[in-house]
């Protein structure tokens, strides 16, 4: 099996020869850039310059020899454009180590801290001086959800989290982003992840504060809907564009909305199937009309009492998988949903084993995880969420080793 065929085989609930792996191919699997500047140096590989693809989150494009190294099954489309050195300009990490950075990312230093601006000239994003991140400075709709929302387009490309990542498509015309993706799965026998996003519940709540979005779809639900009404129609548009353009290149195409925290979902599952069932209905079935591709839905926390409802709806794997989480136990997970969706996560605690324990505890941690999550297949390893700047890279290398030398 190739990598391709392994984790299509494993989305597809058939066996496969060992347990795919994911690294990096989409921003929950990836690694910060401060912490992969560090697991470069102690894998001994030669220098080369960290590429910050996603500046609010600082996640760093894990290079080639890294994906070989640790024999990862998957990569993220974007990693095929903004090749020439001219798409990149100088940064700093808050560490102090020198990164590159996308060349249409607004950042400026005011001061002891860092904004990044939007395209409307506004502060979108704050890092504070000693912050690891950018935290959203700008709500477009937190005065209210207008009653004309013909703006939303541009009220959506004002929020911080809107800052384009590779390919910049906004940039791009849809005849050089399908042929770029031609080219890049020409190159590469991994599985090729399409970060589309088309969140719901987040970027009502980008648009509007996560406070107000909440209390408005309890006080004022027919303002919500009609938001999200219009945000469906926008994701449409978007993905009849860009999935149109990619789809025959790529293999799965990743949404996003966390719904859960540590002890449970965020909302009801009656609030979920009135406000958000029936429109992930609608855009994950049109993804799979536009394109042969399996769905991902990224979504943290405790979500075990909404995942026959995604399933339902048409998704084919969830990540990151919190195991910490209510109800998120491994065994449960694996009997009641198993058979039916993709666990594509959940294999190492990045909470409390990853950053803190030794790599010889990180390698017993992982080993005792993979007999259950890799049964029947349904199952592709990565760990909770992204690596952090403060892991230890010898635990990564304990990591994603126990992953290779488990059946053996």
């Amino acid at each position: 099996m190739n990598s391709r065929e392994r984790i299509i085989a494993s989305l597809e609930h058939r066996p496969v020869d060992r347990i795919p792996v994911d690294f990096g191919a989409h921003r929950s699997s990836g690694i910060m850039a401060i912490c992969y500047a560090k697991l470069r140096r102690a894998l001994g590989l030669p220098h080369k310059p960290v590429r910050v693809f996603d500046v609010v989150q600082q996640l760093a494009i894990v290079d080639e020899d890294v994906l070989d190294r640790f024999g990862v099954d998957t990569v993220e489309l974007g990693r095929g454009f903004s090749r020439d050195e001219r798409d990149w300009k100088e940064w700093v990490l808050p560490d102090g180590t020198p990164c590159l950075v996308p060349v249409w990312a607004d950042l400026r230093l005011e001061g002891e801290d860092w904004w990044i601006y939007n395209a409307e000239g506004r502060k979108a994003g704050l890092q504070k001086k000693g912050s690891l991140y950018f935290d959203q400075a700008w709500w477009p709709y937190s005065g209210g959800i207008p009653d004309d929302l013909s703006g939303l387009a541009e009220a959506v490309s004002s929020v911080m989290w809107s800052t384009p990542t590779p390919p910049n498509a906004g940039l791009m015309s849809l005849e050089a982003l399908a042929s770029g993706a031609k080219a890049f799965r020409a190159s590469t026998d991994r599985a090729i992840v399409f970060l589309f996003g088309g969140s719901l519940y987040e970027l009502s709540q980008y648009l509007c504060g996560t406070e107000n979005f909440m209390v408005w779809m309890a006080t004022e639900p027919e303002k919500a809907h009609r938001l999200l009404d219009a945000i469906v129609e926008y994701h449409l548009a978007a993905m009849r564009k860009l999935l149109g353009a990619v789809g025959p290149s790529v293999d799965v195409v990743l949404f996003g909305d966390d719904f859960g925290m540590q002890t449970g979902p965020q909302i009801s599952p009656t609030m979920y199937r009135e406000f958000f069932k029936e429109r992930q209905r609608i855009l994950w079935g049109e993804a799979k009309r536009i394109a042969p591709i399996k769905t991902q839905l990224h979504c943290c926390g405790g979500v075990r009492p909404l995942l026959d409802d995604f399933i339902e709806v048409g998704l084919d794997s969830i990540n990151p998988v919190q195991t910490p989480c209510a109800g998120m136990e491994i065994a449960g997970l694996k009997r009641d949903f198993g058979d039916r969706i993709t666990l594509w996560g959940g294999g190492c605690d990045t909470q409390s084993v990853l950053s803190t324990a030794t790599p010889e505890a990180v390698r017993k941690h992982v080993l005792s995880r993979l007999p259950e999550l890799s049964a029947g297949s349904g199952f592709v390893f990565q760990q909770i969420h992204n690596i952090m700047a403060n892991v230890p890279p010898e635990n990564i290398i304990a990591m994603f080793d126990a992953v290779a030398s488990y059946g053996k």
